[in-house]
């Protein structure tokens, strides 16, 4: 992202000036969502995916490290059978949150999205990313936005994770056919 969008290098250089991934280290943290993808729209946040194994800890420690940042707000919740942790806060110009569940991160539901979604735009190419970003800007959320521009029925979220399993050939035979004309 350093070298990325005008939006990642921005992203970028509020998480290493912060030292807020170093900090989450124990946690391994990583950023989905759609700022690495270049989805972001006005307001969007930077999500962090922290595998997180005990609660109280993890809130004690970021309430020590970021509670006196802006906006600076946490919640529990149970996520995919799973007792969760969500934490908001302001870094300069980007809302950040971090989500945490005892699930390694790169199993985690967003990170698994982010691959998907990351594939989908590689073999759709810009005509695809254009209508993801259509569906975005007319106020759709990330996965649901992935969903109707794949016309996926049922649950956005369940139906792309689905997806993960199959091969570039099989997404790009179903969702991207290459039409040839004379």
């Amino acid at each position: 992202m350093r070298h990325g969008t005008v939006a990642q290098q921005t992203a970028y250089y509020a998480l290493t000036t912060s030292n807020l991934l170093p900090l989450l280290q124990a946690y391994q943290p990583l950023l989905v969502g759609t700022v690495p993808i270049d989805l972001q729209q006005p307001g969007s946040d930077l999500d962090i995916v922290c595998a997180v194994y005990d609660l109280g800890a993890f809130e004690a420690l970021v309430q020590a490290q970021f509670g006196h940042y802006p906006d600076f707000a946490v919640r529990r919740t149970e996520r995919q059978g799973y007792p969760s942790i969500v934490v908001g806060f302001t870094l300069g110009e980007w809302p950040i949150e971090l989500f945490g569940q005892p699930v390694p991160s790169a199993q985690q539901h967003g990170y698994r999205h982010l691959l998907i979604e990351h594939r989908l735009l590689t073999l759709g190419g810009a005509a695809f990313r254009a209508r993801v970003h259509a569906q975005r800007a007319a106020g759709l959320k990330t996965e649901p936005a992935f969903a109707t521009a794949l016309g996926l029925a049922g649950d956005p979220y369940a139906a792309l994770l689905a997806l993960e399993t199959c091969s570039d050939a099989e997404l790009q035979t179903r969702y991207f056919p290459i039409s040839t004309t004379e």
